[in-house]
């Protein structure tokens, strides 16, 4: 996987008081020099809770041994956890200023430690699993000559040491000088004698193991942080002010009920100011999140706004648009997006200034936004970020300063809260979600019938595919590694599954080919391939423009273009690029008024107050309506829904 900048890297280590610090390079308690940590961007670093290291040693064990994990990470260990890069989730472990290993899950394996020479090291006396002794003259050709170990050079390896396992590789005197994966068993290793036995990733001259660090506990990270994070706090709070001052718009802190949010909600508590909580429950929330929200708001005495997705939103709509993806999130706009521009049309029609919990760390979309930003799907809110430039560390050490109660769902494993479904969570975080909350067994189930109906294995559900409408490459090509190429494919056709086609097949303009000459110029035909609601298809067609109604009710005509009630349309203009330009102003106008979810995105668009919500459809007045076509997009229907225009 590719290295990620997102921003500055900002850890270091004081190696006196064997602290992490940020970003200053005297520690704030013994004022001694500090190191830069050697990590992988973009080094958005957080706190290992107790869940984290139990883990952590308890796989260590499992790979290497008991006791191993204790020596990789003792008692009294301040642990660092460093997202990186990966097909599904790794995190590089931090102890003592420097990466000791990694944690990864592997698709379809689970988790795997994958050891660095600290660790190394600190096993390699004890390990009774996962090691291979080597003669100690393959250390120069190892360590100075980045060599792999062949298997001549093997002396003794783990009795169940398997192809793929990771190893630590030792001298005669059990000193670790190199890790990495094993390419034989333990038993052809010493059974063939030629070929590579352990592909090395990590190597470096033997030594004796240091167990000398000092104890250290996260009331000594918070007194030698102390400096920077009151610096980040009046700076933001300072900013906090400067944005009020210069926008006069009403206020709220948008909470969703993770850590950035509730940061951003104390720092704007810091700043002297009480504004109203803004809550989007999208139905699909952890019930602690709600919880939690509710606990906050209480505690400082803020008004709540709550707006939630209706009861449909998701489930409702599962039928018309499949399950949601990382590519294709259509529920973010039923779920999350329009019951924002809900609330924001309904408790603040003059517009917002909405302070949000945004970091640049958390993706390269939020790197390249700027602090302060005015929504583009919600017209008349402006969000600002007053922790933009924060790490994941200066988030937590400055909620461990307050003494602020967080999200219980960081401590059972998760780095970042949302839906309890989402399809952006990582395959690790989902089998903690399944373990912990009962909610996701109903939709864990709605995805093995979906896979049933649709002629896929289990294997597309437990391998967490169902997260892409296209898989990407990486994963595809580790499923073939894996030999489970079966998941990607529809194993058989059923009569259930043709079914399923045949109704999940969205609205679709089928246009002949060709155009014929007419007193206009040109005109072309098409139709529907579905009935239409000839009250609804009128109503939105003014979008596209003036709407003409046949007296008795069998057609209307807007710019040229003549809908027929039963699904058949006439186009006429000067030109065939004309006629194709409006057939397809109608036909998104009439997909928007046969498959509308009643997110209410839309309504925003509209600055004439020409739409309103009607049994969960759009509907248009059309005495307001000026036809200008904003409210056209954003929309569901039209950017996730299975419509088509084929010529």
């Amino acid at each position: 996987m590719g290295v990620v900048h997102l921003g500055k890297m900002h850890l270091r280590w004081c190696r006196n008081c064997n602290l992490p610090i940020l970003e200053e390079t005297r520690c704030g308690i013994c004022g001694k020099e500090t190191h830069v940590v050697d990590m992988t961007p973009p080094g958005d670093v957080r706190p290992a809770f107790p869940y984290d290291v139990k883990k952590i040693v308890e796989i260590v064990d499992k790979q290497f041994g008991v006791g191993c994990g204790k020596r990789v990470i003792p008692e009294g260990t301040i642990v660092l956890l460093n997202k990186v890069p990966a097909l599904d989730r790794m995190d590089e472990v931090i102890i003592n200023g420097e990466v000791v290993g990694a944690l990864r899950y592997d698709i379809g394996k689970g988790w795997k430690f994958i050891l660095r020479m600290p660790a190394a090291r600190a096993i390699g006396d004890i390990a009774e699993r996962g090691f291979v002794i080597a003669d100690d003259g393959t250390v120069e050709s190892i360590v100075e000559h980045h060599a792999n170990l062949m298997a001549p050079g093997v002396l003794k390896t783990a009795e169940e040491l398997q192809v793929g396992d990771e190893v630590v590789v030792l001298t005669k005197d059990r000193h670790a000088f190199a890790t990495g994966t094993a390419r034989m068993s333990g038993k052809e290793m010493i059974k063939k004698g030629r070929g590579v036995a352990v592909k090395v990733r990590w190597a470096e001259r033997p030594r004796e193991h240091s167990s000398q660090a000092k104890k250290t506990n996260w009331s000594d990270v918070l007194k030698a942080n102390e400096a920077v994070i009151s610096r980040r706090v009046n700076e933001a709070t300072r900013f906090i002010r400067e944005v009020v001052e210069k926008n006069r718009l009403p206020c709220a802190v948008s909470f969703s009920g993770g850590k950035d949010s509730l940061a951003c909600l104390l720092l704007t508590i810091d700043a002297g100011f009480r504004f109203p909580i803004l809550f989007i429950d999208t139905g699909l929330e952890f019930e602690e999140t709600v919880h939690h929200v509710l606990e906050i708001a209480k505690k400082y005495d803020l008004k709540v706004i709550i707006e939630k997705a209706s009861e449909n939103a998701f489930y409702g709509h599962l039928d018309i648009f499949g399950p949601p993806g990382r590519d294709y999130r259509w529920c973010c706009k039923t779920n999350k997006l329009g019951p924002t521009v809900k609330a924001i049309t309904k408790y603040f029609p003059e517009g917002l200034l909405s302070f949000i919990g945004q970091r640049r760390y958390e993706s390269e979309s939020r790197a390249e936004k700027d602090r302060v930003w005015k929504n583009p799907w919600t017209p008349g809110q402006i969000g600002a970020s007053p922790i933009q430039d924060w790490t994941a560390l200066h988030v937590w050490l400055y909620i461990f300063s307050k003494g602020e109660k967080y999200n219980p769902w960081y401590e059972r494993g998760l780095d970042r809260i949302g839906c309890y479904l989402c399809p952006a969570s990582d395959l690790s975080e989902l089998e903690i979600v399944e373990r912990n909350c009962e909610l996701y067994k109903k939709w864990k189930d709605y995805l093995y019938n979906y896979a049933l109906k649709k002629g896929f294995e289990t294997d597309w559900v437990d391998l967490g595919l169902w997260r892409w409408k296209r898989i990407p490459q990486s994963i595809i090509d580790e499923l073939k590694r894996l030999g489970k190429e079966d998941a990607l494919r529809q194993q058989h056709d059923t009569n259930e599954a043709e079914r399923l086609r045949a109704t999940q097949r969205g609205l679709t303009l089928i246009m002949q080919e060709g155009y014929s000459p007419c007193i206009k110029g040109y005109s072309a035909e098409g139709i529907f391939n579905k009935p239409l609601n000839f009250v609804a298809v009128c109503n939105l067609l003014n979008i596209v423009g003036e709407v003409d109604i046949d007296s008795e009710g069998n057609f209307c005509r807007v710019n040229d273009v003549i809908v027929m009630k039963e699904g058949a349309i006439i186009a006429k203009g000067q030109s065939p690029d004309e006629i194709k330009e409006n057939v397809e102003k109608v036909r998104q106008a009439v997909v928007k008024a046969m498959e509308c979810v009643g997110c209410g995105v839309c309504i925003a668009r509209c600055n004439k107050g020409a739409l309103m919500l009607e049994q969960d459809h759009i509907r248009i007045l059309p005495d307001r309506c000026v036809h200008c076509g904003n409210c056209i997009e954003p929309c569901p229907a039209l950017s996730f829904g299975d419509s088509a225009f084929e010529f």
